[in-house]
């Protein structure tokens, strides 16, 4: 079975992880935190953090050669289940109709302490 390792050129190397690693048929996408394309925590409230986690992935899922269409299981992790129905509004207006399966769960810490990191599985 042949193995991709991806890096989007619109996010930041990490040298820890790929942004996504293809397989045949699936792309397994790393969590993304809402950074911008220089690393920074972009400022703002859970919404504009959802949105820009969503965004990174979008760039993420493009360059593995997919899209929100074909993604198939989100996992989303949040620093406090007191965010849940803020997130939830930008997650449903962001994201294409139906909707794939997800988790989402309070995480006990997250990088760089961010409000929320969003992984994805998508087909190809």
């Amino acid at each position: 079975m042949s193995v991709q390792k991806i890096n989007s050129p619109e996010r930041p190397l990490v040298p820890m992880y790929s942004h996504a690693v293809k397989i045949p048929g699936l792309i397994f996408c790393s969590g993304q935190t809402p950074v911008d394309s220089a690393g920074n925590v972009v400022p703002g409230d859970i919404k504009a953090h959802t949105a820009q986690c969503l965004s990174n992935l979008t760039d993420v899922l493009k360059t593995a050669g997919s899209s929100w269409d074909k993604v198939v299981k989100v996992n989303i992790y949040l620093k406090s289940m007191g965010d849940y129905a803020a997130m939830n509004e930008e997650y449903i207006k962001l994201l294409p109709d139906p909707k794939p399966a997800r988790t989402c769960i309070q995480a006990g810490g997250l990088p760089f302490d961010v409000d929320i990191e969003i992984e994805a599985i998508a087909a190809v």
